[in-house]
């Protein structure tokens, strides 16, 4: 069954666990839309994986989302406010628990074995990785399930009911709501 979803706008928001892949999903968006993506962790991430505080951290987005046309990638709830107050689209990407996983596993791997510069001169590694209280895959373990909860109750309040809602449920869905929007072709699936 092909799913039909309308237009999205310019200015979009994509959420998600981590792993699920909204880094990715922003940055196809981004060079097929040709509007410039944002990725909040690097705006949030420092040298040495330290945390900006929360007012830099405020004033990059603010800096950032300054144009009409723009994805952003990244769950900070205490930027929330920042990012769908000026969007138009939230995507939520709820893909099932082992995909997510899997994803997450290979993409960690692939950056821990290559020593991929994140943000800021931050590099994954295999032992923050499996063996940290900072580990990125207890992370995702920890939010999964209430990711999976608090998305569709936070785009029932009011104040986000401007928000034209994407419930994207696996990576086949995802591709099939890209090619509705003409971002994608049938023969790059």
């Amino acid at each position: 069954m092909e799913a039909k979803f309308p237009n999205c706008g310019h200015r979009i928001s994509i959420v998600g666990t981590s792993g699920s892949g909204k880094t990715t999903l922003a940055k196809n968006i981004s060079q097929q839309l040709q509007i410039p993506h944002i990725e909040l962790d690097a705006l949030h991430w420092e040298p040495n994986w330290t945390e900006a505080t929360d007012q830099v951290f405020r004033d990059r987005i603010s800096a950032a989302l300054k144009g009409d046309r723009w994805v952003v990638d990244g769950n900070y709830s205490k930027v929330r406010d920042l990012v769908w107050s000026r969007a138009d689209t939230v995507v939520f990407l709820d893909y099932p628990f082992l995909t997510v996983l899997g994803q997450l596993l290979r993409r960690t791997i692939r950056r821990s074995l290559t020593q991929e510069e994140l943000w800021s001169g931050n590099r994954e590694s295999i032992r923050k990785a499996f063996f940290s209280q900072d580990s990125i895959l207890m992370w995702m373990l920890k939010t999964y399930s209430q990711n999976r909860r608090k998305y569709p109750a936070l785009l029932q309040q009011s104040e986000y009911e401007h928000l034209y809602f994407v419930h994207l449920r696996s990576p086949k869905i995802t591709e099939q709501w890209l090619m509705s929007l003409g971002l994608l072709s049938h023969s790059a699936t």
